[in-house]
């Protein structure tokens, strides 16, 4: 029994030992007062650091392009009064630690918004995409920002009953030509 209670004893010493020389050694030069726990001391030590990443955090981001959408809102209200159209800007933010950011443009993107009385109207809707398909198809190449993107065609009959068609611009630059109407309508519609 008594060699138990002395190894007991000898390694209670050798822990509380320990925990005085982790002190010692996370206490502040000069300093002869005990600065807390050892976990205290590491989390103030930390906190003093300097931050030493001055790089920035990508984020995938959209922004709006106003020229890009006052442009195309005049070309597709030209074509129906009712329709109304924009565009954006896709991307990457930049975002660095002092809160501003950069923006790096990917492609630009269309959003067409027609309303209609009939949802099942896709001879009808085939033919307007292909007017709003061409005349984006007619801006210069130099005036569209990044890649070529997508336009969202939104035929909306009500507030909560509408159809969307998503069309990727390269996709029908190489697969549409020569389509119209229906052909050319489910061609890019998903159906459900």
């Amino acid at each position: 029994m008594n060699r138990k209670r002395t190894w007991g004893i000898a390694a209670l010493v050798a822990v509380a030992a320990g925990v005085l020389v982790v002190q010692n050694a996370l206490a502040p030069p000069g300093s002869n007062t005990p600065t807390g726990t050892p976990a205290d001391a590491i989390v103030a030590d930390f906190a003093t650091f300097p931050p030493t990443y001055e790089g920035c955090a990508f984020v995938w981001a959209s922004h709006a392009d106003p020229t890009m959408t006052e442009r195309l809102n005049a070309a597709v209200r030209a074509l129906d009064p009712s329709a109304t159209a924009s565009a954006s800007l896709y991307g990457e933010d930049c975002v660095y630690a002092d809160g501003h950011s950069t923006f790096s443009i990917m492609e630009t993107d269309f959003y067409v918004r027609l309303p209609v009385d009939d949802l099942s109207d896709e001879e009808g809707f085939g033919i307007w995409m292909k007017q709003v398909l061409d005349a984006i198809s007619q801006i210069p190449r130099s005036d569209i920002r990044g890649n070529d993107g997508f336009v969202d065609f939104q035929f909306i009959h009500s507030e909560t009953d509408n159809l969307t068609v998503h069309v990727l611009i390269q996709r029908y630059r190489s697969e549409a030509q020569g389509l119209t109407g229906s052909k050319l309508f489910e061609l890019f519609y998903m159906r459900q």
